[in-house]
């Protein structure tokens, strides 16, 4: 688990992270938000003590992560994918992280198999492509089999296929249990990955909830609805309480009832529907919502 209490860090002048407080649970995929300069990165690099907080605190598994006997093999992090020797090979790097915890060199075999590189192992890694970059820094993230994982932009750079190995993993992470947080920008992932949102922007909490209730406070459903009698329909419709808009002749967008009320009232007033389509909006509408 990671607990993050109070959270504050100013550089000079400039405040990066604002009293920001949220915990991320085990067993399931945890996304975390915001726009650029929002204090994600920032956030992330305390979590794991690269960054010192001028304020607050954050724990992983109740602990400082330095306070941690084997800090790798508790919690494991990408937040960089070139931090890296670029003279070592893949396999060279991977070798001189296991041997700070007495990991055998089997391990490292074992996630260069599961990043999918283990062809390239003995390339020197200033040679690759952002892509296998970024699965050599997830291979590191893996290496002490932690029970926190933590990926900052993990898809950057990422074939399709790495895309769908990197979704495919991080839900895998989460069935067996673990605390898995994850940064992206890019809204399509999160829909299809995180059970939970964190969204900050300009430091502070904007929302800690799940992607279906982001989606139902900030842009509610609506469902389209298409008629030779939509003047009827409307009239209809509004007697009941629901709103509704219109774009075009025929055609009318409703909110406030559902698709089965809509085509009961429909019936009962003997009007023909050619179109009763339930509409949801996208994560990537309610995310640009909430954070304008």
């Amino acid at each position: 688990m990671i607990e993050v209490h109070d959270l504050v860090k100013r550089y000079g002048a400039t405040t990066a992270v604002d009293g920001l407080s949220f915990t991320v649970k085990p067993g399931r995929v945890t996304g975390f938000l915001g726009p650029n300069g929002a204090g994600k990165s920032t956030t992330m690099r305390m979590i794991i003590g690269l960054d010192r907080p001028t304020a607050g605190l954050a724990l992983i598994n109740g602990k400082r992560y330095r306070e941690h006997k084997a800090p790798l093999c508790v919690a494991g992090a990408l937040l960089e994918a070139r931090s890296i020797h670029r003279g070592r090979s893949a396999r060279t790097h991977l070798l001189g992280l296991a041997r700070t915890h007495g990991l055998p060199d089997g391990r490292v075999g074992e996630v260069l198999e599961e990043a999918g590189i283990a062809n390239v192992a003995r390339r020197r890694a200033g040679t690759f492509s952002l892509g296998m970059g970024q699965r050599l820094g997830i291979a590191a993230a893996l290496l002490g089999d932690p029970a926190v994982v933590i990926l900052d932009e993990p898809v950057n750079g990422l074939d399709p296929d790495g895309v769908l190995w990197v979704r495919t993993l991080i839900r895998e992470l989460a069935a067996d249990g673990r605390t898995v947080l994850v940064s992206s920008h890019l809204m399509s992932e999160m829909a299809v990955t995180a059970d939970h949102l964190v969204i900050v922007g300009g430091g502070r909490l904007l929302a800690d909830t799940t992607v279906d209730e982001l989606i139902g406070r900030v842009a509610p459903a609506s469902v389209t609805v298409r008629t030779p009698e939509a003047v009827r329909l409307r009239s209809s419709l509004l007697s009941h309480g629901a709103t509704v808009s219109s774009s075009e002749a025929g055609e009318l967008s409703v909110a406030g009832l559902d698709a089965p009320d809509i085509g009961a009232l429909a019936a009962a007033a003997g009007i023909v529907l050619h179109e009763l389509t339930p509409r949801r909006a996208s994560l990537e509408q309610a995310y640009m919502e909430l954070t304008r």
